[in-house]
């Protein structure tokens, strides 16, 4: 359990990173930019758009560490297939966005940011189907209580809105939403209680019975 809490903890940093500058970029970068929303960089200069990128894919790596510790938190076939799932999508934003550098001064219908663009999308893809699926089997499951397991099955959610809003100004806006329901998502398992002092009433029954 202490492994899983270092890695929450690890990814708690990497979400709230992401809620914050996504909020940062939608309230302060976008309405002050002059960059035309037709380039790869935008809301970026294409200088400003290599630095960032750098940041942002150590974040994603954060975020990829968090992923981890959720998927070594939860049990079942199930859930352990979303989390691989959600893991893989989380790796391949990081990919992504130092594939975005050497595009920084392109337009978005160029060939290279067309296909770091579809790279995000796979990768935002992949995580939603991955939390999705976990959080069902979470929720089916008893191992996670109170508010906890509705986390990772609405972290899945707003991924799957992200595919929606992926090519639109609301981006930064969602993504700052995505980031938070990724912290609660790494609280949940920093927190999650375990051994036997919290064992399921149903669980609990069926000791006692056998």
């Amino acid at each position: 359990m202490n492994d899983i809490r270092k890695l929450a903890a690890v990814g708690m940093i990497g979400a709230a990173v992401t809620a914050v500058s996504g909020a940062f970029v939608a309230a302060v970068v976008q309405p002050a930019s002059d960059v035309s929303d037709q380039m790869w960089s935008y809301p970026w200069s294409s200088d400003l758009l290599v630095p960032i990128s750098s940041v942002y894919a150590v974040v994603h790596l954060l975020v990829f560490v968090g992923m981890l510790g959720f998927a070594r938190s939860v049990r079942g076939r199930a859930a352990r297939v979303g989390s691989l799932l959600a893991l893989v999508g989380t790796f391949v934003f990081f990919v992504a966005e130092l594939a975005t550098i050497p595009f920084a001064d392109q337009r978005m219908d160029d060939t290279g940011p067309k296909i770091v663009g579809t790279a995000f999308g796979l990768g935002i893809a992949l995580t939603a189907a991955g939390l999705i699926t976990a959080g069902i089997s979470v929720l089916r499951s008893s191992d996670w209580q109170g508010w906890r397991r509705y986390t990772p099955l609405g972290a899945g959610l707003w991924s799957l809105v992200m595919i929606g809003i992926s090519a639109t100004g609301a981006l930064a806006a969602g993504v700052a939403v995505y980031g938070a329901s990724l912290f609660l998502l790494y609280l949940a398992a920093y927190t999650q209680p375990t051994g036997p002092s919290v064992e399921s009433p149903a669980r609990l029954r069926a000791r006692i019975d056998h």
